[in-house]
């Protein structure tokens, strides 16, 4: 495959450019009308219309990420992410149910807990940059605290996703690609020593990665290459989406006061509003699938074989499905987004994600509802393929909310 930008699928320019403004929605929403499925150059497919999206994601004969080769710079087939069939649906049994709701409804006071304590260390200074004080640090020590590792590591974590995943302008793509598999490296060197120590029982906390040593699939344990596999999806997903997801919805209340001071006002829309701004600030963009045999789009051949870049963040402006599209509309009922993908390889941790959303946006804005993006302070939208602000400069002043935990 590609290194999960849009030039090397042969969009133009100046199109490109569209898309990675801090306003991408009226482009997504023009290619999604206007031509739904795109060839490009290089005999793949991009797929910015919802319908010809859902025909492909429910199509037996698609397969999903892994099909071209290991994912996200990962030397093996990633669990449950690059699996398909019923190999994958094995697998997503076991971790559907570990994320299930019933098992997130439990830490939302520790998600209250550590909103507190990462506001409490900026609150008295009147301002902050939110992406990396706060956004960044908070689904990262969620996740690390899920799975039972030292929370001391977080910076480790963060480095290692952050050489995976975020480009250096600087860089030619041989040193980009050398610093991703060096992270791999890493990462995989760190949570061999730590299952070594769990193996001797010692060195990590009750949580997910005990579970999961112990768990079984069709009565076989899972290896060790299995735990390691399933891990590197996990702490990738859990450290990066909803941090952008955060950052973005920041970056639209701390612009929109009537709409947040409406929300601090009446908390209860706090669950249908971040469903919104998820459809409209969509954080995974782009999602990757093959045509396993041929088949046909819009009157498109699709031969076997052919990859499929498809755009959740196009589908989420579809005007039939979602009436009016442009407009935000915080109370939108009903709100069927694409923002966590759809099909058999919808995101594993949505509603993980969707209640740290909740509860960390009611929290942070019992402690601080007052708040403004920095007079002359720039906001830097990364675009592709994770939509995230990064700065993100706030400034309050006056009196604030307390330290209630709900």
């Amino acid at each position: 495959m590609n290194d999960g930008t849009f030039g090397i699928f042969g969009l133009d320019h100046a199109t490109i450019e569209r898309l990675a403004t801090a306003v991408p929605q009226p482009a997504y929403l023009e290619l999604a009308t206007r031509c739904p499925v795109h060839p490009t150059r290089d005999g793949s497919l991009f797929v910015f219309g919802l319908a010809e999206i859902q025909k492909i994601i429910r199509h037996p004969d698609v397969l999903g990420a892994g099909a071209s080769g290991p994912s996200l710079g990962s030397t093996r087939r990633l669990i449950p992410l690059d699996l398909d069939g019923e190999e994958h649906r094995k697998y997503r049994r076991l971790l559907d149910a570990l994320f299930a709701p019933r098992q997130i409804e439990g830490l939302e006071a520790g998600v209250r807990s550590i909103t507190n304590d990462l506001v409490d260390r900026f609150i008295g200074a009147g301002e902050v940059e939110i992406y990396g004080s706060f956004c960044a640090i908070l689904p990262g020590t969620v996740f690390l605290q899920l799975l039972g590792i030292p929370l001391e590591d977080l910076d480790y974590f963060l480095s290692f996703k952050n050489d995976l995943l975020r480009g250096d302008p600087e860089e030619s793509p041989e040193q980009s690609a050398l610093r991703a598999r060096k992270a791999t490296a890493r990462f995989y060197d760190y949570f061999d020593k730590l299952l070594e120590q769990c193996d001797r029982g010692d060195g990590i906390a009750e949580g997910m990665i005990r579970r999961l040593m112990s768990a079984e699939v069709e009565g076989s344990r899972l290896s060790r290459e299995n735990v390691l596999d399933i891990c590197y999806v996990l702490m990738i997903a859990g450290l990066d989406t909803v941090a952008a997801s955060l950052s973005c919805i920041f970056a639209y209340l701390a612009s929109h006061p009537v709409e947040r001071r409406r929300l601090v006002a009446e908390p209860a829309r706090w669950p249908s509003a971040v469903e919104e701004l998820l459809r409209v600030e969509t954080p995974v963009c782009l999602g990757v699938r093959q045509a396993a045999r041929a088949l046909e789009l819009e009157g498109v051949a699709v031969p076997a074989g052919t990859d499929m870049v498809i755009s959740w963040a196009a589908a989420n402006l579809d005007p039939e499905t979602f009436p009016d599209p442009l407009t935000v509309d915080l109370a939108r009922q009903p709100n069927r987004h694409l923002a966590f993908g759809s099909g058999f390889h919808r995101c594993l941790g949505m509603h993980l994600a969707r209640m740290e959303l909740r509860v960390a946006l009611d929290q942070f804005h019992r402690r601080i509802p007052e708040y403004a993006i920095r007079p002359g302070a720039r906001i830097t939208y990364e675009a592709l393929p994770i939509r995230f602000v990064n700065p993100l400069h706030l400034t309050w002043s006056g009196p604030q909310g307390g330290a209630d935990v709900g």
